[in-house]
């Protein structure tokens, strides 16, 4: 089921991010000089809350899949038609533009997840983590990390998180979260050593709602409540 809030926010705000200037912040964030930017990326398709972030370790194609598998152009072949790269865009491009792919059109998958996250930081910071926490906004740790580096801070906090889903072992980290904008089905549980229930809970409300994961918690369950962020003091 999709998440109501977070997809009026992203398609409204991810549309009005491709029409602004198609780049992210800064002249260093701007296609390569003269290069045509790819018309075929678009605003993620807003799906359901996903157990865990997204993993894929490449952009997007044209056809809506991923060029993780395909067969990568070597540094030395990552040049633009016109102009040059900068540094900065030249690391993102490093081991993502497949052969064959002209450079300026993944670079601009980047530029754009770039945008799709400094508008939503603009609408609510809590959505924006938990787009990047959910993977709503793919492949945002590469992207901020060479592109937009103002957002790091938005890409740490989703990873200490949690989406939908079961999460256990190691994943699980004491203290308090927050589920920011939950569906009208929100529930959860955490249990201990050989599967004793210690906390439960649901929500029809819609509305923020907040839970404590003891330190003695071995599971943690979600449904419908989409991300949950950590709290200040555990963060």
């Amino acid at each position: 089921m999709r998440h109501p809030f977070l997809a009026g926010a992203v398609v409204a705000l991810a549309t009005a991010a491709l029409a602004a200037c198609g780049s992210s912040d800064g002249g260093s964030e701007k296609a390569a000089a003269g290069a045509k930017p790819s018309t075929s990326a678009s605003a993620p398709a807003v799906a359901g809350p996903a157990a865990e972030p997204s993993t894929s370790s490449g952009p997007a194609a044209p056809d809506g899949g991923t060029t993780s598998a395909a067969p990568k152009e070597p540094a030395s072949g990552i040049t633009p038609a016109t102009g040059s790269f900068t540094e900065k865009q030249k690391e993102y491009l490093t081991d993502r533009v497949p052969k064959g792919m002209d450079p300026a059109a993944v670079l601009q998958t980047g530029q754009e997840t770039c945008d799709r996250l400094r508008y939503l930081v603009r609408a609510d910071r809590d959505i924006a983590v938990g787009a990047v926490l959910t993977g709503e906004v793919a492949d945002a740790k590469p992207a901020v990390a060479h592109l937009c580096p103002q957002h790091q801070d938005l890409v740490d906090e989703a990873a200490l998180g949690y989406a939908d889903g079961t999460h256990t072992g190691r994943k699980l980290r004491p203290g308090r979260y927050h589920a920011p904008s939950p569906t009208e089905d929100c529930s959860w549980q955490l249990t201990g050593a050989n599967g004793k229930a210690l906390v439960s809970g649901s929500s029809d409300t819609g509305k923020r709602v907040e839970l404590t994961v003891p330190e003695s918690a071995r599971t943690f369950t979600s449904t419908g409540c989409y991300a949950w962020l950590p709290e200040g003091d555990n963060s």
